[in-house]
């Protein structure tokens, strides 16, 4: 796949593009299936195959107090991309300038001029540009002047057929399911474990002092995490190594009160830092999560606390299994 960052002209003598528009956030079931539509087509047409998307979602700009949090980070959605075969992907600088373009002129610099739309596949219920004032209707209306054709596709529903607003496979519906902690629907509606990257940082070693040594994930705070709980998932280190790991959420309540959000993984077959295993300080680490096992709580006692933390192993190697 091939990415470009700069709006430059597009050249005569260059294909033309199949083009789809947005956010891509998190690269889901639906995505892909769009994308897989515009792959079709630009084959029949002889065009080039591309997704058009940003450098960061355009709400963090638009409404930053509401703007949700992310699924994918720029490199993991450029790396879901790669994955779906298209042939180019243009990523746009989204700013405060950008953000007070008109549907029209976004249609005409960007789509037109610099990445050569041939056609356009959105969804029916696709709005862009200034105040979202662009919608499907004035892409078709434009595309009679400017020579693009223009598809809307309807809601599609896990297995691609036509969706009811509930059934659809979306970014928002993703966010919802990982809020309840429904790793399940959230997991299929991705097509994938939902994934979380980080920096391995040091932490209180209470993990370690209870023989259940872990490393302490610092994400990016514009990244969504799954609700607070115990999950059973996989850990993947720099070298390509994928580890089973008994995955901790939340802010530890059996030891604090208010304590800071950790994401803390400890890893089954090796040992975490400052132990007997490789040590993983300053490492980037990939944490995947599969299933939820139970939420957070405090115990009586200490030992009770280190007897639940033995069943969480155990049931991490049955949900992994």
């Amino acid at each position: 796949m091939e990415i470009r960052t700069e709006l430059t002209p597009h050249s005569i003598d260059a294909p033309r593009t199949a083009l789809t528009i947005g956010a891509y956030d998190g690269v889901h079931v639906g995505h892909r299936q769009v994308i897989a539509e515009v792959r079709r087509l630009a084959i029949e047409r002889s065009m080039v195959s591309t997704v058009v998307t940003f450098d960061r979602h355009p709400a963090s700009v638009v409404r930053p107090e509401s703007a949700p949090l992310l699924l994918t980070d720029p490199a993991q959605k450029l790396e879901q991309l790669a994955t779906t075969g298209v042939d180019l992907t243009m990523v746009v600088p989204f700013d405060e300038v950008r953000a007070m373009e008109s549907a029209e002129e976004f249609v005409r610099f960007v789509l037109v001029d610099c990445v050569g739309a041939g056609l356009i596949v959105v969804g029916e219920d696709f709005h862009f540009g200034y105040q979202r004032h662009g919608n499907v209707d004035l892409l078709r209306e434009m595309g009679e002047n400017l020579g693009f054709e223009v598809l809307g596709l309807g809601l599609v529903g896990l297995d691609g057929s036509p969706a009811r607003d509930h059934e659809q496979v979306s970014s928002t519906f993703i966010r919802r399911a990982l809020a309840r902690a429904d790793l399940g629907w959230a997991n299929a509606m991705l097509g994938r474990p939902y994934e979380v990257r980080g920096v391995v940082g040091g932490g209180d070693q209470r993990g370690r002092q209870m023989g259940f040594p872990t490393a302490n994930v610092r994400v990016d705070p514009s990244i969504l995490l799954p609700a607070d709980g115990v999950y059973a998932g996989w850990y993947e280190r720099p070298d390509g190594s994928v580890h089973a790991a008994a995955i901790s959420l939340g802010t530890r309540p059996h030891f604090y009160d208010d304590g800071a959000l950790l994401l803390e993984a400890h890893l089954l077959e090796v040992g975490g830092p400052n132990s007997s295993g490789p040590d993983l300080y300053g490492e980037a680490a990939r944490v995947r999560f599969v299933a939820h096992l139970r939420d957070q709580r405090t115990f009586d006692d200490l030992d009770a606390l280190v007897d639940q933390l033995h069943r969480d192993v155990a049931d991490t190697r049955t949900a992994l299994a």
